[in-house]
């Protein structure tokens, strides 16, 4: 993977926080008690991993936090079903507050998708948020959409993701961010980096993105996210019109009630990690 020189700088990150949506709360990657895991949070853990060790005894001679990854502290405040404007409303002030070393920022997706959305307006809305951010954290990731070729329904908007994304490399090239393209990572094109949905990624899919992540900042990562997935026997036409149709009632369905209904996964859903705690 080529990697751009100025994301291949060696930074400390103590402190890491990301905003988004579902993509980046984890969905499609469960964790204990009905919570998920997700990239980000898999992420964060790279990122920790490279801390160099704490004093014992800490910084005023108290015992050190119990903690096997040091003082690295970890923020997630992305919520399912978020568009951007509300990501910029309700998850950028507080990204802010935090001051982290690195913001991870994804926003768009669930925009995209609808009807009549026009992609460079809201790149122009995308800019505004990556300026106010840049000015009060250390670094901000910038994050692309995902290359949608094979998936059902979504991939008369390739041409709409496209669009976007040019827009949020240009962004990410006029405030110097870090770029996790997602557009190029092969391997997500696999439906076994999928969940059930089609709409999020199962937890080797997370965790290929994860991987990317820390390949981006320039950080040695302990497998290669684009490695290819073992081989599968060939599918037959008539299993794949079979889970057509049971992903189109189970999950097609009751997601385009809701778009009808005006609501949303994330109704009533608050962020999983609001503040920067250790891991």
């Amino acid at each position: 993977m080529a990697v751009d020189s100025r994301n291949n700088q060696q930074h400390i990150i103590g402190s890491y926080a990301a905003i988004g949506d579902s993509f980046t709360e984890g969905v499609g990657d469960p964790g204990p008690g009905g919570t998920f895991v997700g990239w980000a949070d898999r992420f964060a853990v790279l990122l920790a991993d490279r801390l160099p060790a704490p004093d014992p005894a800490g910084p005023e001679g108290a015992p050190f936090e119990d903690s096997p990854h040091g003082d690295f502290r970890y923020a997630n405040l992305a919520v399912r079903g978020r568009l951007l404007d509300q990501i910029v409303e309700e998850q950028v002030p507080r990204a802010k507050e935090l001051a982290p070393d690195l913001v991870t920022f994804c926003a768009g997706g669930n925009d995209i998708i609808r009807p009549g959305t026009d992609p460079d307006d809201l790149a122009e809305r995308f800019e505004r948020a990556v300026a106010d951010l840049s000015n009060a954290v250390g670094r901000v990731m910038v994050t692309t959409g995902f290359d949608t070729r094979g998936v059902p329904v979504l991939r008369h908007m390739r041409g709409k993701i496209a669009t976007y994304n040019v827009h949020l490399r240009a962004i990410a090239d006029r405030y110097q961010c870090p770029v996790l393209d997602l557009w190029s990572l092969r391997s997500v094109q696999d439906r076994r980096a999928w969940d059930a949905d089609r709409l999020h990624l199962s937890p080797e899919g997370h965790t290929r993105v994860a991987l990317r992540a820390a390949q981006v900042l320039g950080h040695e990562v302990p497998a290669d996210p684009d490695q290819p997935w073992p081989p599968q026997a060939q599918r037959r036409p008539f299993d794949e019109r079979r889970d057509n149709i049971q992903w189109a009632r189970e999950y097609l369905v009751p997601w385009i009630g809701r778009r009808l209904r005006g609501e949303s996964s994330g109704d009533h859903v608050e962020a999983k990690r609001p503040d920067l705690l250790p891991l």
